[in-house]
């Protein structure tokens, strides 16, 4: 089968964000990403941008330029457009694209709020072609081990289950420069949308951001034991008055006011199925900044009939990201015997020879390529979770 003609937009060599770079382009030009996919095509802010990306990351120098949306959307020769820019621009790049047929991979969030979501949703299902959400936690080797400890039935059904998480920035006080804008709920990229909903803290100590704690987590969490209702959420902003610090001398050069809570508690029920009792009860607690010393920053406890399940991530809470670079831990505790045992996971030997943060992204590219959707996340799936978030958020 010939490689899927992909164009990336928002890859940058000058971005100080710039998870195009870190998470997708290492896969896409390893020997196993080139087998099946071409980057046929880059689109920055200018098309002079877009040729000092080419020739900053080696790109062959037929790869195609463009400065606008619009003529990217035109181009027939492209199959797969790959959407890495800032949250409140993912409507821009999307909908045109979806708009001319296109099949369409974008990072979470899939828009800044739920009416653009559902306005590119309706598109989507409109017009037909193939979309993809990136929440890469779904493939992630660890939670699809987990969900098959529970599968086997080895804890029983489940009767409850707590999420304790802290993150979404490396300092509960202070910002850097380039995500100042983390701090203003409008423009939808924040700790609550990306951290409960994507990723998180050990990508800004090195000055990346990736675009999905909160809502990742939730999705994450719902992936392995299943959809909740009855939601019910409490919000705080704990610390409104936040320090803006220059990354590259440490300087703080402004305080700002957000609006964006810190503090986010949810709570919610799940249904009966093979691996849940009716009714099972889900806490998730997310507070933005370092955790209590020693405690990792996720601990996630799954209780059932038989035993329990707990997650430890020394590394962060973003499992679909860079929480791996300490061992993420699973153990099961029987209840019967009292022991406790821990379940081995691990990488593909593929995935390993790929950064940290382009190992699970990898999985999505794959899955993609496979052509199978129940797979792999897509825009349906981020239009329920965009539901859940607005929900919360409302509150």
């Amino acid at each position: 089968m010939a490689p899927i003609r992909t164009a990336l937009v928002g890859l940058s060599q000058s971005a100080a964000v710039s998870w195009a770079s870190v998470a997708h382009l290492p896969y896409l030009l390893s020997p196993r990403g080139r087998a099946k996919y071409e980057i046929t095509a880059l689109c920055n802010s200018t098309v002079a941008n877009a040729k000092k990306a080419v020739a900053a990351f080696n790109l062959p120098p037929e790869t195609k330029t463009y400065g606008d949306i619009v003529s990217l959307a035109a181009d027939p020769d492209i199959d797969l457009v790959v959407c890495n820019v800032r949250v409140d621009r993912h409507y821009e790049v999307v909908r045109p694209n979806v708009e001319a047929g296109k099949a369409v991979f974008c990072e979470w969030p899939l828009a800044q709020d739920f009416e653009h979501v559902r306005n590119i949703v309706s598109l989507a299902r409109e017009k037909g072609g193939r979309t993809m959400i990136g929440t890469q936690g779904r493939v992630a080797p660890v939670l699809l081990k987990l969900r098959e400890v529970l599968e086997q039935g080895r804890i029983g059904k489940i009767l409850s289950s707590e999420v304790r998480a802290a993150g979404g920035s490396n300092d509960r006080l202070i910002l850097p420069s380039f995500i100042s804008y983390f701090t203003q709920r409008m423009v939808g990229g924040n700790v609550v949308t990306i951290g409960l909903g994507h990723r998180e803290s050990s990508f800004l100590s090195c000055g990346l951001v990736p675009p999905l704690i909160v809502c990742t987590v939730m999705d994450s969490v719902q992936f392995v034991i299943g959809d909740f209702t009855d939601i019910q959420s409490t919000l705080q902003i704990q610390r409104p008055d936040v320090q803006i610090q220059n990354p590259a001398t440490k300087a703080i050069i402004e305080t700002v006011k957000s609006d964006v809570p810190d503090l986010v508690i949810v709570t919610g029920t799940l249904k009966e199925s093979r691996i849940s009792q009716e009714g099972a009860t889900l806490l998730i607690r997310f507070r933005r900044g370092q955790p209590f010393p020693g405690e990792p920053p996720l601990v996630w406890t799954i209780n059932g009939e038989k035993g329990e399940i707990r997650l430890l991530s020394p590394g962060g809470t973003a499992l679909q990201a860079t929480a791996n670079t300490k061992p993420v831990v699973l153990e099961v505790h029987d209840f019967e015997t009292d022991s406790i045992q821990q379940v081995e996971w691990d990488w593909a030997d593929w995935q390993k020879e790929l950064p940290m943060a382009a190992m699970n992204v990898g999985g999505l590219y794959e899955a993609f390529a496979d052509g199978d959707p129940s797979q792999y996340p897509t825009f349906e799936d981020a239009l329920k979770r965009h539901e859940q978030l607005d929900s919360i958020l409302a509150t």
